[in-house]
């Protein structure tokens, strides 16, 4: 059975930093895709950052130069270190991973969804 559990949301000011964490069990992090999803009240979830099996990652925009995604593939845990964080960050994080490797790594291939972890960014 997989878990994924996340960790490390909480509330500061605009330009202040967090790290989240996902403790992934059932599933070997460094052989599938695992990505951090965000949802705000009122919109739809959105993508943040993936990382793929062979090692790369990918950033949505809005993140881009502020958000790194990186594995401790010992741990079997996934991060998302956010820095100079904005209101328009504030949202549910969700940890996510797939159940088989994959080259893509669309949405519709992460299986298994974390409970999330909320993180709430003040002006």
């Amino acid at each position: 059975q997989v878990h994924l559990v996340e960790s490390g949301g909480g509330s500061v000011q605009a330009g202040g930093s967090l790290k989240l964490s996902c403790a992934a069990s059932g599933v070997t992090a460094s052989r599938v895709c695992m990505g951090w999803f965000r949802q705000a009240p009122g919109k739809d979830r959105e993508g943040v950052a993936t990382t793929y099996p062979y090692g790369a990652t990918s950033y949505a925009d809005s993140v881009k130069g502020r958000f790194t995604i990186s594995k401790d593939n010992a741990k079997n845990t996934l991060y998302l270190e956010m820095n100079s964080l904005k209101p328009e960050d504030t949202a549910m994080y969700y940890c996510a991973a797939s159940n088989h490797a994959s080259l893509s790594c669309p949405y519709l291939d992460f299986t298994y969804w974390g409970q999330g972890t909320q993180v709430t960014v003040s002006s």
